[in-house]
């Protein structure tokens, strides 16, 4: 696939994953706290470089434009490689992610409750980062549909121009 299909496809399915859980966490008492899970993980990065670690809105908002780029780099690996498994992997990306979500804080060191709190949370988390795989996937899709329609377009207009261009000459 193309690069911009896959970038624009990973940066929606990170897009709609943030939003998933912001949204999400404003509503329900069992939501994921990903976005606290995020800001323990830059404090605890900023610490270890001496640095000092910001106010708790401008944290946050490291956090969420960090999650956004790092979502977006990783969704966008579905459009990797052959368009017939677009679909496929970044399901497949998307349950990776998911169950990453669950398993890998306790080993970072990280409290574990915020993707973790009660069988609700775990599924949300998981059904969360599935679905922005399979957001990503189908946008990339999309995309690469839409700029291959608009390279035969121009193509044909190329042609059409050098056919006129002849029948001038």
């Amino acid at each position: 696939m193309k690069i911009l299909a896959a970038i624009g496809g990973g940066l929606a399915g990170a897009v709609a994953l943030t939003l998933l859980h912001e949204v999400t966490r404003r509503l329900d008492k069992d939501a994921p706290r990903m976005d606290l899970l995020g800001m323990d993980a830059l404090s605890r990065g900023i610490k270890k470089v001496g640095a000092e670690i910001p106010e708790a809105a401008n944290l946050y908002k490291l956090t969420l434009a960090g999650d956004i780029i790092s979502n977006a780099m990783y969704y966008s690996i579905a459009a990797a490689g052959n368009k017939k498994y677009v679909v496929p992997k970044g399901t497949f990306l998307g349950l990776a992610a998911g169950l990453g979500a669950l398993f890998l804080p306790k080993t970072a060191g990280l409290n574990p409750k915020h993707s973790n709190k009660t069988l609700k949370t775990q599924l949300l988390t998981t059904s969360f980062y599935l679905m922005g795989g399979v957001i990503a996937s189908l946008v990339a899709k999309e995309l690469e549909k839409r700029e291959d329609g608009t390279e035969r377009k121009r193509e044909k207009k190329v042609k059409q121009l050098i056919e006129m261009l002849k029948s001038k000459s």
